[in-house]
């Protein structure tokens, strides 16, 4: 029952993923992290003895175990990721605020200066 689960997760996850690709959602860098975790998934899922052989390689007593701490890893690499990607967005942000208020300023000069030096016709229209 656990292995229809896993299975069927997996396929449902890899479905989301490109459906959102699909629907341009979900930008392809973040999307190839989610499609290899469901692949990562579906295997787990299909050959239930590939996490029994981790465990015993890596000497984890549990296969659970393995499978959490797995996890667990994971997000916190995903959340670094993401928390590095919103410092970025954030600078990004900071420096085009600047951009447009200093393009707002000339503006003002401009119109300002054409308020008071309008500009003079030289008699050919």
């Amino acid at each position: 029952m656990i292995v229809v689960l896993g299975v069927v997760f997996s396929l449902a996850l890899l479905a989301i993923v490109v459906r959102l690709l699909i629907l341009r959602r979900i930008r392809e860098k973040y999307a190839v992290l989610w499609l290899v975790l469901g692949v990562i998934v579906l295997v787990l899922g299909v050959f239930p003895g590939v996490l029994e052989a981790a465990t015993d390689a890596l000497g984890v007593e549990l296969p659970v175990n393995l499978l959490f701490a797995t996890a667990l890893a994971v997000l916190l690499g995903v959340a670094l990721h993401l928390s590095w990607e919103l410092s970025m967005s954030e600078d990004e942000t900071r420096r085009l605020a600047e951009d447009v208020a200093i393009l707002s300023a000339r503006l003002d000069a401009l119109e300002a200066d054409q308020r008071i030096d309008p500009p003079r016709s030289t008699g050919t229209e």
